[in-house]
C-alpha cells in the first residue's frame, strides 16, 4: 500500500491536535506555578529560619568577581572604541592598501581578544575561582582570583602558561583573595 507523504503528515497532525484537545478538555483547573508549592506541602508551608553566629560568618569573594567584571567591561569598552574608529579609518580609505592595513589591525585586534579569553579560561581550568588577562604589546597582565591562597609555584605555572602562548612576553600575575 502506498501512501503519500502529506498524507502521513496530515494524519500525524491531526493524531496530535486531537490528543492535545482531549487533554484540555479533561484538564480539572489550571494550576498556578509555584515553585515552592511542587516540592512541598500545600497546607503546611516551609518556613526559613536563618541563624548566624560570629563563627558561621563567612565573607563571600563575590567583591572581587565582581571587580573582575568591571575590569572586563572596560576592556570591551576600549576595544569597541577602537573598532570603531577602525571602522572610520575603513570608510574614509580610498586605496587597498590603505584598506588592507585597517583590516590587518582589526584582525590583530580580535586575535589578541581571543587569546586573552582562551589564556583565561585555562587559568580557570587550572582550578581557580576566576582570572582576567590583559595584554598590552608584550606586557601581560594576569589577575587571578585564587581562594586557597598563592605560592611562587603557581605564579610559575601561570607565568608558563601565558608564555606558552606569547612567546617574548613580559608576564606579571597578581593574585587576589584569601591569602
Amino acid at each position: 500500500m502506498r501512501t503519500n507523504k502529506r498524507t502521513v503528515w496530515f494524519l500525524t497532525l491531526l493524531s496530535l491536535v486531537a490528543v492535545i484537545s482531549i487533554f484540555y478538555i479533561n484538564k480539572k483547573a489550571p494550576m498556578p506555578f509555584d515553585g515552592i508549592s511542587i516540592f512541598g506541602d500545600a497546607d503546611n508551608p516551609a518556613e526559613v529560619i536563618e541563624k548566624v553566629t560570629g563563627k558561621d560568618q563567612q565573607q563571600p569573594v563575590f567583591a572581587e568577581s565582581y571587580l573582575f567584571e568591571n575590569m572586563r567591561m572596560e576592556v570591551r569598552n576600549e576595544r569597541s572604541q577602537m573598532q570603531d574608529q577602525l571602522t572610520s579609518k575603513l570608510n574614509a580609505a580610498e586605496d587597498s592598501e590603505s584598506k588592507n592595513e585597517v583590516f590587518d589591525e582589526m584582525a590583530k585586534l580580535v586575535k589578541q581578544e581571543s587569546a586573552e579569553s582562551l589564556l583565561e579560561m585555562q587559568i580557570i581550568a587550572l582550578g581557580y575561582t576566576d582570572a582576567f588577562v590583559r595584554a598590552e604589546g608584550k606586557d601581560v597582565n594576569v589577575t587571578v582570583l585564587s581562594e586557597d591562597g598563592f605560592s611562587a609555584k603557581q605564579a610559575d605555572e601561570i607565568v608558563f602558561l601565558v608564555r606558552s602562548n606569547w612567546e617574548n612576553a613580559t608576564v606579571s600575575v597578581d593574585f587576589k583573595g584569601e591569602s
